[in-house]
Protein backbone atom coordinates (compact mmCIF):
# COMPACT_ATOMS: atom_id res chain seq x y z
CA UNK A 1 0.00 0.00 0.00
CA UNK A 2 1.22 3.39 -1.05
CA UNK A 3 1.33 6.01 1.92
CA UNK A 4 -0.94 9.20 1.17
CA UNK A 5 -0.42 12.72 3.03
CA UNK A 6 -3.94 13.17 2.46
CA UNK A 7 -4.74 10.51 4.82
CA UNK A 8 -2.15 11.40 6.86
CA UNK A 9 -3.47 14.95 7.20
CA UNK A 10 -7.04 14.02 7.82
CA UNK A 11 -5.90 11.19 10.55
CA UNK A 12 -4.13 13.68 12.03
CA UNK A 13 -6.99 16.31 12.06
CA UNK A 14 -9.48 13.67 13.24
CA UNK A 15 -6.90 13.25 16.21
CA UNK A 16 -6.72 16.05 17.13
CA UNK A 17 -10.36 16.88 17.09
CA UNK A 18 -10.84 14.23 19.74
CA UNK A 19 -11.86 15.70 22.94
CA UNK A 20 -10.21 12.37 24.91
CA UNK A 21 -6.48 12.20 25.30
CA UNK A 22 -6.25 8.52 25.89
CA UNK A 23 -7.82 5.45 25.01
CA UNK A 24 -8.04 4.80 21.30
CA UNK A 25 -10.42 7.30 18.89
CA UNK A 26 -12.42 5.30 16.05
CA UNK A 27 -11.36 7.50 12.97
CA UNK A 28 -13.49 6.53 9.47
CA UNK A 29 -12.05 8.54 6.91
CA UNK A 30 -14.43 9.41 4.18
CA UNK A 31 -13.53 7.68 0.48
CA UNK A 32 -10.43 5.38 2.62
CA UNK A 33 -11.31 2.03 3.66
CA UNK A 34 -10.50 0.79 7.21
CA UNK A 35 -7.74 -0.94 6.22
CA UNK A 36 -6.08 1.91 4.15
CA UNK A 37 -7.03 4.35 7.57
CA UNK A 38 -5.19 1.02 10.14
CA UNK A 39 -2.14 1.26 7.69
CA UNK A 40 -2.02 5.24 8.10
CA UNK A 41 -2.45 5.08 11.32
CA UNK A 42 0.38 2.30 12.24
CA UNK A 43 2.95 4.48 9.72
CA UNK A 44 2.28 7.68 11.90
CA UNK A 45 2.59 5.82 15.10
CA UNK A 46 5.89 4.25 13.27
CA UNK A 47 6.90 8.14 12.67
CA UNK A 48 6.42 9.57 15.87
CA UNK A 49 3.67 11.59 15.33
CA UNK A 50 0.72 10.07 16.92
CA UNK A 51 0.20 8.17 19.48
CA UNK A 52 -1.37 4.18 18.40
CA UNK A 53 -2.86 1.20 19.83
CA UNK A 54 -2.84 -2.14 17.84
CA UNK A 55 -5.67 -3.47 18.11
CA UNK A 56 -4.81 -6.34 15.50
CA UNK A 57 -7.05 -9.74 15.88
CA UNK A 58 -6.18 -13.20 13.53
CA UNK A 59 -7.66 -11.89 10.16
CA UNK A 60 -8.16 -8.47 11.06
CA UNK A 61 -4.84 -5.44 10.68
CA UNK A 62 -6.43 -2.57 13.33
CA UNK A 63 -4.56 0.52 14.82
CA UNK A 64 -6.62 3.31 16.40
CA UNK A 65 -4.78 5.96 17.19
CA UNK A 66 -5.22 7.64 20.27
CA UNK A 67 -3.25 11.56 20.53
CA UNK A 68 -0.92 13.59 19.14
CA UNK A 69 2.87 13.30 20.10
CA UNK A 70 4.47 16.84 20.09
CA UNK A 71 6.00 16.15 16.22
CA UNK A 72 2.34 15.55 15.22
CA UNK A 73 1.03 18.50 16.79
CA UNK A 74 4.34 20.50 14.96
CA UNK A 75 3.73 19.03 11.55
CA UNK A 76 0.43 19.33 12.09
CA UNK A 77 0.59 22.99 12.12
CA UNK A 78 2.83 23.52 9.40
CA UNK A 79 0.26 21.51 7.09
CA UNK A 80 -3.27 22.41 8.74
CA UNK A 81 -3.50 25.90 6.36
CA UNK A 82 -5.83 24.63 3.12
CA UNK A 83 -3.37 27.21 1.14
CA UNK A 84 -0.20 25.70 2.36
CA UNK A 85 -1.17 22.91 1.94
CA UNK A 86 -2.26 22.97 -2.01
CA UNK A 87 0.65 24.83 -2.13
CA UNK A 88 2.57 22.45 -1.37
CA UNK A 89 1.38 20.00 -2.78
CA UNK A 90 1.29 21.42 -6.11
CA UNK A 91 5.28 22.18 -5.67
CA UNK A 92 5.57 18.29 -5.36
CA UNK A 93 3.95 17.49 -8.05
CA UNK A 94 5.82 19.78 -10.20
CA UNK A 95 8.89 18.09 -9.05
CA UNK A 96 7.76 14.51 -9.69
CA UNK A 97 5.31 13.78 -7.21
CA UNK A 98 6.52 12.01 -4.36
CA UNK A 99 9.09 12.94 -1.56
CA UNK A 100 10.34 11.80 1.49
CA UNK A 101 8.56 12.94 4.68
CA UNK A 102 11.71 14.91 5.75
CA UNK A 103 11.45 16.88 2.41
CA UNK A 104 8.03 17.32 2.90
CA UNK A 105 8.57 18.63 6.29
CA UNK A 106 10.90 21.54 5.29
CA UNK A 107 9.07 22.24 2.22
CA UNK A 108 5.79 22.71 4.02
CA UNK A 109 7.57 24.86 6.96
CA UNK A 110 9.03 26.91 4.20
CA UNK A 111 5.94 27.69 2.51
CA UNK A 112 3.72 28.25 5.80
CA UNK A 113 6.74 30.85 6.90
CA UNK A 114 6.52 32.54 3.32
CA UNK A 115 2.48 32.77 4.34
CA UNK A 116 3.96 34.80 7.57
CA UNK A 117 5.95 36.98 5.90
CA UNK A 118 9.14 35.33 7.00
CA UNK A 119 11.84 35.08 4.32
CA UNK A 120 13.77 32.25 2.85
CA UNK A 121 16.68 32.95 5.32
CA UNK A 122 14.97 33.44 8.44
CA UNK A 123 12.51 30.19 7.53
CA UNK A 124 15.59 28.56 7.14
CA UNK A 125 16.80 29.31 10.45
CA UNK A 126 13.78 27.87 12.12
CA UNK A 127 14.47 24.93 14.61
CA UNK A 128 14.37 21.94 13.60
CA UNK A 129 10.92 19.91 14.36
CA UNK A 130 12.01 16.43 12.91
CA UNK A 131 11.43 13.89 15.34
CA UNK A 132 13.92 12.86 17.92
CA UNK A 133 15.50 9.43 17.15
CA UNK A 134 13.87 7.19 19.95
CA UNK A 135 10.17 8.70 19.09
CA UNK A 136 10.31 6.29 16.25
CA UNK A 137 9.89 3.36 17.98
CA UNK A 138 7.80 4.51 20.31
CA UNK A 139 4.01 3.21 20.41
CA UNK A 140 1.92 2.37 22.68
CA UNK A 141 -0.15 -1.35 22.65
CA UNK A 142 -3.55 -2.22 24.14
CA UNK A 143 -6.78 -2.02 24.61
CA UNK A 144 -8.90 1.73 24.94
Amino acid sequence: MKRDMELVRAILLATEAHPKGSGWIDVKIEGYSQEEVAYHVKLLADAGLIEAHDLTTQGDFCWKPSSLTWHGHEFLDAVRNDTVWAKTKEVVKEKGGSVPFAVLQALVIKIAGAAFGLGEQRAATMPNTRMHPTAAGRIVSGHG
